[in-house]
């Protein structure tokens, strides 16, 4: 079980973003995998037989556009209650860098786990951004799509409520970031949501058009 997921590891973290949330749910159960844990296993591996030829392709844009999405599913383990987040970031059609990961931290609600899975994706954004002026794009600011209302007012408005002030310093981050303009969330619905598929299953036309989207052909 460990050797079959760490190589799933390999290319869900690499070649493979379509593999992400299915890879990093099973990584959970390393220790003490169960029969039911191994045939899902074997799922993934028959799927990625059927899918060897694909892998990340980028180009057909005329004008190189760079930017990602950001998403959370709520309380999503069962077992701690802990939420997932899940985020990536194009360019040129396909994903340079993706996520899928249990929050450190258990949400109280919808809107703190988006807003988690915002203050990762910012931190992601800010090191993107800075290795761009190092190969020569310069990013002034990176667009980050996110799907709930609540977490995009939490970040462009900086109220303080019973509902916010119990939330971890460290998630305030994206703020301060989204202030100095190296961010800006911007809302878009979920059915247009890529980092959807890092954060849950989906139905298969949903994720095959996620697939393509983040240029996995």
């Amino acid at each position: 079980y460990r050797s079959a997921v760490g190589a799933l590891m390999y290319l869900a973290s690499n070649t493979r973003p379509d593999l992400a949330h299915s890879v990093g749910m099973l990584a959970r159960y390393m220790s003490k995998p169960t029969a039911e844990h191994w045939t899902a296993v074997k799922g993934v591996l028959k799927y990625l037989k059927g899918t060897v030829a694909m892998g990340l392709h980028f180009g057909g844009e005329e004008q190189p556009r760079f930017g990602g999405y950001a998403d959370a599913d709520w309380a999503s383990d069962h077992a701690e209650r802990r939420s997932t987040t899940g985020y990536v970031f194009s360019l040129n059609g396909g994903a340079v860098s993706w996520q899928s990961k249990r929050q450190v931290t258990i949400a109280t609600s919808t809107v703190e786990a988006e807003y988690q899975a915002a203050s990762s994706a910012c931190r992601e954004a800010r090191w993107l951004r800075h290795l761009s002026g190092d190969v020569g794009m310069g990013l002034p600011c990176v667009q980050v799509f996110g799907d709930n209302q609540g977490a995009l007012s939490l970040i462009k408005n900086p109220i303080v409520s019973a509902r916010t002030k119990h939330i971890d310093v460290q998630h305030h981050f994206v703020r301060e970031r989204e202030l100095r303009g190296e961010v800006k969330f911007v809302y878009c619905p979920t059915a247009s949501n890529v980092a959807d598929m890092f954060t849950k299953a989906l139905p298969t036309a949903k994720f095959v058009a996620f697939r393509e989207e983040l240029g996995v052909r």
